[in-house]
């Protein structure tokens, strides 16, 4: 049982991450085939440097992804406060139920329908152009903010409630009890949530895609790309997209495993 097991977990693997790696070592490639490999070059790499419409596009990706991860981080931490301190059970139940919804929702379902609302209130109130940086912007806040709670909602729970009391009575308004107590305690979750903001927004296609406009990021282009035809510098940047995401994930797991250690160590 154990060698069979170790094979279906081989062969997932394999399947999972052999198209990666072809595409990893295709985008050395020194000729224009996506098929021979005919010698190492990285001549697709720096020739990325020199593309304007592809600079752009990643300097549009960063700008998304850094102020969706920022807002998203600081709108889900104090939601995640607010919603812990509700003190009845079934409004809580039906917050986090409706939180969760655009996680638990298709992308394309989310997508569609929040560039129906974008598109709306464009025309509502007399927009020319009602899709652009704004609209992209407030679709990946939406999607970010249930993973930010979901992170941060763990740490409020690890977190003593005599700590807060304790400021309180020493003398700390309450705001000040939040930034001196709660906050340094719950820190490791917002890294965590933050991270994973970035990383989701980075990556993300389908809801940008309708409700992006003229403003395009990495992933439309890449996806305009490889309409016509998929050549090795679609490789290389889809490699340094993939390296990126990947240590981001990488740390994401450190934090995460830190903060259970954290977590055992305390109840023990």
């Amino acid at each position: 049982m154990k060698t069979l097991s170790r094979l279906y977990i081989g062969l997932i693997l394999f399947f999972l991450y052999a198209p990666v790696l072809v595409m990893i070592v295709f985008s050395f490639n020194s000729s224009s085939s996506v098929w021979v490999f005919e010698g190492f070059s990285t001549e697709w790499y720096t020739g990325l440097l020199s593309d304007d419409v592809m600079i752009t596009a990643l300097g549009h990706t960063l700008i998304i992804a850094a102020l969706s991860a920022v807002i998203s981080t600081v709108l889900g931490t104090a939601a995640a406060v607010g919603i812990m301190a509700i003190r009845n059970k079934f409004a809580k139940k039906a917050i986090m139920g409706t939180t969760n919804i655009p996680m638990m929702n298709a992308d394309i379902v989310t997508g569609i329908s929040l560039m129906l609302l974008f598109i709306f209130i464009g025309k509502l109130i007399g927009l020319s152009e009602s899709l652009g940086f704004v609209t992209v912007l407030i679709a990946h806040i939406t999607f970010n903010l249930p993973y930010v709670i979901l992170s941060v909602m763990p740490k409020l729970k690890q977190t003593d409630a005599n700590l807060h009391e304790a400021a309180l009575d020493l003398g700390c308004t309450p705001v000040k009890a939040f930034f001196k107590v709660i906050l340094p305690s719950i820190s490791t979750g917002i890294v965590t949530g933050l991270i994973m903001s970035f990383t989701l927004s980075l990556d993300d296609f389908v809801i940008s895609y309708f409700t992006c406009g003229h403003y395009q990021t990495l992933p439309i282009i890449i996806y305009n790309m490889t309409k016509k035809s998929v050549t090795p510098d679609t490789y290389a940047l889809s490699t340094i997209i993939f390296i990126v995401i990947f240590a981001l994930l990488i740390l994401y797991n450190m934090l995460s495993s830190k903060n259970e250690s954290k977590a055992l160590k305390r109840r023990v």
